[in-house]
């Protein structure tokens, strides 16, 4: 049961992140409950779509940003974002079951993606402190300085849920994925 109350409906939420739940109930056919939870303050949620929304638009594709999501969730122990990243990887981003078990060891299957993975990964680690050979790799691997900016943004949209997540126990509301698990 989640340490923080998450509003059981739309109409139950705080007015002012209505019409965004409304907008992800759209989009996403449901509104889980991390969108729910972070509803409960409309300007944390507006804050976390307008990343969101940001990131849609980015230069770092969609599927890298999943294997991100999901390096990341790993590396913070969110089973509630590696549940929901898994079921995206999987359905939205199609990945094959080896690439979500790659991104969640902090890698890939694709040699470019594996980069940007590797450096998200080493900025949870390191807490942003990467090294001049970490950046020097992923710029070797093809990635321009926007997207080096992107994959940090990525990290750090990512390690919010996870927090957000962890703080409050949220009920996962995906089939369920432990973290330390094989995928």
């Amino acid at each position: 049961m989640s340490r923080l109350p998450i509003p059981t409906t739309v109409e139950s939420a705080p007015a002012a992140s209505r019409a965004s739940l409304l907008a992800v109930g759209k989009s996403l056919g449901s509104v889980p409950n991390l969108f729910r939870l972070v509803a409960t303050s409309p300007a944390a949620l507006k804050g976390y779509l307008g990343i969101g929304a940001a990131l849609a638009g980015a230069s770092l594709n969609a599927r890298t940003q999943e294997r991100i999501a999901l390096a990341v969730a790993e590396a913070n122990g969110c089973g509630y974002c590696l549940s929901a990243h898994t079921y995206l990887g999987r359905h939205v981003a199609k990945l094959e079951d080896a690439e979500i078990a790659a991104n969640r060891q902090g890698t890939s299957t694709d040699a470019k993606a594996a980069a940007a993975v590797r450096f998200a990964a080493a900025i949870v680690r390191a807490r942003g402190h990467v090294t001049d050979a970490e950046l020097a790799s992923v710029r070797a691997a093809g990635y321009g300085d926007a997207e080096i900016v992107e994959i940090v943004l990525a990290v750090a949209l990512n390690t919010f849920t996870n927090y957000v997540n962890e703080v409050a126990k949220t009920d996962v509301d995906f089939p369920a994925v432990l973290p330390g698990c094989a995928a």
